[in-house]
């Protein structure tokens, strides 16, 4: 039969030492486990969130470069136009200087008679062979009467000699053209309803619209652009 002995207060003392040794040395383990899993959590969370605030530094970044690219693109398209604008307006201005020198000296074709009455005979003949009748009138300024006159008959024998019809032209004296017209004349037929229109202020027109193209090529050199002629 065993017998049982009470532990000395030294005894006592140990053990409660040893109790408090064992327990203490499992809390900080614990507590060490607690701590390496919390800083392994706070790991994970902070690259999750250093992550996410790097893609969206990365969209905002992205979205401010594509704005800044496009405000770039819409800054250079409007410097362009506002240029190529000028540019244009500046040609169209030389075009247009060019064309009023040559409205202005068209009055100076007058000054030699000789070479006036050609001219008129000429475009007489033109409005002749256009309408082909037997009867026309000749519209012209009341200062070229006379050259008028001598421009039908030489026109007049011209035609016949080509064509071998005869053609009558007498001046149209009640409709005058302005005595502010640079020149030339009006043939009329069809009775009163036709008239080809051979004036000075009309042939520079149609000089504009038919030479412009090779004017514009000539100052300037060819469009890049145009990739369709005539």
């Amino acid at each position: 039969m065993s017998q049982s002995h009470a532990l000395s207060d030294d005894q006592v003392s140990q053990e409660l030492k040893k109790m408090t040794a064992f327990i203490k040395q499992e809390a900080m383990e614990k507590a060490r486990e607690i701590e390496i899993k919390a800083d392994e959590e706070f790991a994970i969370e902070k690259s999750k969130l250093v992550r996410q605030e790097t893609a969206a530094i990365d969209t905002t970044y992205e979205k401010k470069f594509k704005q800044a690219q496009m405000s770039q693109q819409i800054t250079r398209s409007t410097v362009a136009n506002k240029t190529r604008l000028k540019v244009l307006s500046a040609r169209q201005e030389l075009l247009d200087s060019i064309f009023e020198q040559a409205q202005k000296k068209l009055g100076e074709a007058t000054k030699d008679k000789g070479k006036y009455e050609t001219i008129l005979k000429n475009l007489m003949l033109e409005g002749f062979y256009a309408l082909s009748e037997p009867k026309l009138q000749v519209r012209a300024r009341k200062a070229d009467y006379d050259l008028v006159k001598k421009a039908i008959e030489k026109a007049s024998k011209e035609y016949k000699e080509k064509t071998g019809k005869p053609v009558e032209a007498t001046i149209d004296e009640a409709n005058p053209l302005p005595e502010g017209s640079a020149g030339g004349l009006s043939i009329v037929g069809g009775g009163g309803k036709i008239e080809i229109n051979n004036t000075f202020e009309e042939r520079i027109k149609l000089l504009q619209d038919n030479a412009l193209p090779s004017i514009r090529t000539a100052l300037f050199g060819k469009n890049e652009n145009r990739k369709f002629y005539d």
